[in-house]
């Protein structure tokens, strides 16, 4: 089994890369979402490490080896993990992972089906197998930084969820500024909420627990 490669980078396109080792050169398949941060873990010599997962891709009558590349132990693991969910497999995961790790992870643990609904391939009941599967088990990959940390997308229903609340606490008289920054502390806070309601009440609860005794 191939489990790590390093060599140089002789032909990249959307999907996949040829890395030339010792004069052997392999096709890797490479997520979308890391393949976009490629270039940055490429080394001044032209060289690129990478962690793969090899598997046998079986059609009919016939079997083929396919590696996988990440950039990290920790790449692999979430996506040996995503895999585990019936009727998501190494094929679909690597078109599915369009979006950072840590995004996705984090839209695990929050039950977040907007964005999970939002990747390739996973559509609604999909998603909640996702969920059920693997919710609560993939902190720690939700913690992944890096450049891409700094530019996650926020799903249009946690977006929704923010701007709604806001809309309320400006017709309660706060100031648009004071109404963003409790919203985001109370979220922060307690990223599990899922209406205006909850989000308002954690805001509430919050201010009276720092008014002075």
């Amino acid at each position: 089994m191939i489990c790590r490669l390093r060599g140089i980078i002789r032909e990249q396109n959307e999907t996949s890369l040829i890395v030339e080792v010792s004069g052997v050169s392999y096709q890797v398949f490479v997520p979308p979402s890391i393949m976009q941060r490629i270039a940055e873990k490429t080394l001044p010599t032209g060289e690129i490490e990478l962690v793969t997962y090899h598997y046998q891709q079986l059609e009919v009558g016939k079997g083929f080896p396919v590696l996988i590349g990440f950039t990290s132990e920790v790449e692999r693991e979430f996506f040996e993990r995503f895999i585990t969910v019936s009727g998501v497999g190494p094929k679909a995961a690597l078109k599915a992972l369009t979006v950072p790790i840590p995004a996705i992870a984090r839209a695990i643990d929050e039950g977040d089906l907007a964005l999970l609904k939002s990747l390739p391939g996973i559509g609604d009941q999909r998603a909640k197998e996702v969920v059920a599967k693997l919710q609560g088990k993939v902190g720690k990959f939700a913690l992944i930084q890096g450049k891409a940390e700094a530019e996650l997308p926020v799903s249009e229903a946690r977006q929704g969820l923010e701007e709604e609340a806001i809309a309320v606490l400006l017709q309660l008289e706060y100031k648009r500024q004071e109404a963003k920054e409790m919203v985001k502390a109370a979220l922060s806070r307690n990223p599990k909420l899922k209406t205006v309601e909850e989000l308002l009440n954690e805001v509430y609860h919050q201010r009276m627990q720092e008014q002075p005794a």
